[in-house]
């Protein structure tokens, strides 16, 4: 991963805070909620990273099941 597709502590600390909030802000699960962030975003990246490898491919993929 490049310097440019990093994912940075901020955006990590604002994913973490958002799913605490859904999750009712419960205590003691700071470095789950932080680690499933993490997880989430890397996700999100590697999706659009491969969706924009196969461009001119298929139909767009907005309404496809993943």
């Amino acid at each position: 991963m490049t310097d440019k597709a990093a994912i940075t502590f901020e955006q990590i600390r604002e994913r973490a805070y958002e799913i605490w909030e859904r999750n009712h802000r419960p205590a003691g699960f700071e470095i789950e909620f932080w680690l499933l962030a993490e997880r989430e975003l890397k996700a999100e990246r590697e999706r659009k990273r491969n969706a924009g490898g196969h461009a001119g491919g298929g139909s767009g993929g907005e309404g496809a099941a993943s």
